[in-house]
């Protein structure tokens, strides 16, 4: 049923219902993580289109990490003070303009704007939609707002990838196909946000909340340090496949772009997606550090299988190291999600603040290496860093997890 607020000329508006709110802010996120896998398997055809190095491909992906990072930074809290409703309107409204951009982009410049404006409106919309899933998700509904919430963005990047490689395969200039049916998309949705129910504390204090800061309330800290370590491990190995994953595939195992280039991204995120709503019973603390083993074993496997070039042996690495991406991820915000704070949107934006930081900068260290070092030796050094950061945050999950045990004893 729909409800029914005042306005401030105290007319009545009506709002849908908070079911339905929980709804629209669940496919916001799944079309604004599937709006950031898209690209991806176009990256070979915007290099062979306009002919620019893996470099500048790397860049252009960074782009929306670090605008991301930037929106996060500024916008990420601010629906804790004017409310989720008005945040989410206005980040889908700049996402479909985005859209836009890269509808009209003859050139990497053009990507490099699209991207960045891509990131800005996803990172303003993140904090928002976060604490909405939680505060709206239905009372029967156990974990399902943070199972959604952490589930839903590799999902949503596994079906945009999935989606760009289909039309790259199947379509005619497939880039204006994706790009104007996601602005399409995104338009609509926005028009729809106008009438969600409004959930945040909407506290005063809306102009200082923009001063660029990370807020971890105090009592978040503990648990917010052991998921930020669980989330970088995770999100680097994201990075580079979702950067320079389909050069890869195409480079050292003979795939033809297209479909294939696509699936690469989608084996990673789809696989940590299913993985992390399967195993969605397990307490974060048991989930962690499975996960960061798994993470790590796939890693290894990953780049051993591709330098042999076994397609086969590499999709199977790319699943283990994406389910546990997955049932890491997912354990690192369920810990966080169990936080009492009146800051949730704020707690969730530092979160993905982390998250995105090590999505896009090795991956534009790795960009600049490759032409000095060799595109082998990058990848190498890439999985051992991915390797020890995924063991190091196991290691010190389960450290935490021994001395819990011991306190309770």
């Amino acid at each position: 049923m729909p409800t029914t607020d005042l306005s401030g000329s105290g007319r009545p508006r009506q709002r849908m219902s908070r079911r339905a709110g929980f709804w629209l802010f669940t496919v916001s996120l799944f079309g604004l993580m599937a709006a950031a896998g898209a690209p991806s398997p176009l990256y070979g055809l915007y290099q062979q289109l306009w002919g620019f190095s893996t470099g500048m491909l790397t860049l252009v992906f960074a782009c929306y990490a670090f605008a991301l990072l930037v929106a996060l930074l500024i916008f990420g809290g601010l629906s804790d003070h004017v409310g989720r409703r008005p945040v989410l309107v206005a980040a889908l409204a700049v996402e479909t303009i985005a859209m836009v951009l890269f509808l009209i982009a003859d050139g990497p410049g053009w990507l490099i704007a699209a991207r960045t404006v891509q990131g800005l409106a996803t990172g303003a919309a993140t904090g928002a939609i976060a604490a909405g899933l939680i505060e709206l998700q239905p009372k029967r509904g156990g974990v399902l707002g943070p199972v959604l919430a952490s589930a839903g963005t590799p999902a949503g990047v596994a079906l945009g990838g999935l989606l760009g490689g289909l039309v790259l395969q199947l379509l005619p200039m497939p880039q204006t196909v994706v790009f104007a049916a996601f602005a399409i998309f995104f338009a609509v949705l926005a028009i729809l946000a106008i009438w969600l129910p409004e959930t945040s504390p909407q506290r005063p204090g809306a102009r200082a909340s923009l001063a660029p800061r990370v807020g971890v309330p105090a009592q978040a800290r503990g648990v917010f340090a052991r998921a930020a370590a669980a989330t970088i491990a995770t999100w680097a190995l994201v990075g580079l496949y979702m950067s320079i994953g389909p050069s890869l595939a195409i480079h050292y195992l003979g795939l033809p772009p297209g479909l294939a280039s696509g699936v690469v991204v989608t084996a990673l995120t789809g696989s940590a997606a299913i993985a992390g709503t399967l195993l969605r019973g397990y307490s974060a603390e048991r989930a962690m550090p499975p996960g960061l083993l798994a993470l790590a074993v796939g890693t290894t496997l990953a780049v051993l299988f591709l330098f042999m070039g076994s397609a086969v042996g590499f999709f199977i690495a790319t699943v283990v190291a994406g389910s546990g991406f997955g049932v890491a991820f997912f354990g690192a915000f369920r810990s966080l999600a169990a936080v009492e704070t009146d800051r949730r949107a704020e707690l969730s934006a530092a979160f993905y603040v982390a998250s995105y930081l090590a999505l896009g900068a090795p991956a534009v260290v790795a960009g600049i290496l490759v032409p000095v070092l060799g595109l082998d030796r990058v990848v190498v050094g890439y999985g051992v860093l991915v390797v020890l950061m995924g063991l190091g945050a196991g290691i010190a999950s389960l450290l935490a997890n021994r001395k819990r045990a011991a306190g309770q004893a």
